[in-house]
């Protein structure tokens, strides 16, 4: 078995494509979440190898307050594992949210819609 990952999105769809682009790269997705307490929870509960993290979320169509993005998910995941390999996949390209989100502790970004090569390259970071 290859890498264990969670892949964190609020959307179902989106969810279902990093699922199988990972799957695709030799890695077992081991659990989903669709925002970031539920990320939280499961990384602490599974310890995945790496995870895919969405900056924005919603819940029930409705933007939360900055406290529960995906910024702070990243946040709570390294102060509980230091360690940890989170690559951020996400629509917010701006060159702000890049850098709050490797000064937070991810390891990679890949902008949505990805390149399926470019997501390739960024997982292989973490094998």
């Amino acid at each position: 078995m290859g890498k264990t990952v969670l892949v964190v999105d609020d959307s179902k769809f989106m969810r279902a494509v990093v699922k199988g682009e990972v799957e695709k790269n030799g890695c077992t997705v081991v659990a989903e979440a669709d925002c970031s307490d539920a990320a939280v929870e499961r990384y602490k509960e599974l310890k995945p190898d790496i995870v895919t993290m969405d900056i924005t979320m919603t819940v029930d169509g409705h933007t939360i307050g900055r406290s529960s993005n995906g910024i702070d998910a990243i946040k709570q995941i390294i102060e509980f594992d230091p360690d940890a390999k989170i690559l951020v996949v996400s629509a917010m390209g701006q060159k702000c949210y890049v850098i709050e989100a490797i000064e937070a502790g991810a390891k990679d970004f890949v902008i949505k819609p990805f390149d399926e090569v470019r997501f390739a390259e960024a997982l292989a970071h973490f094998k």
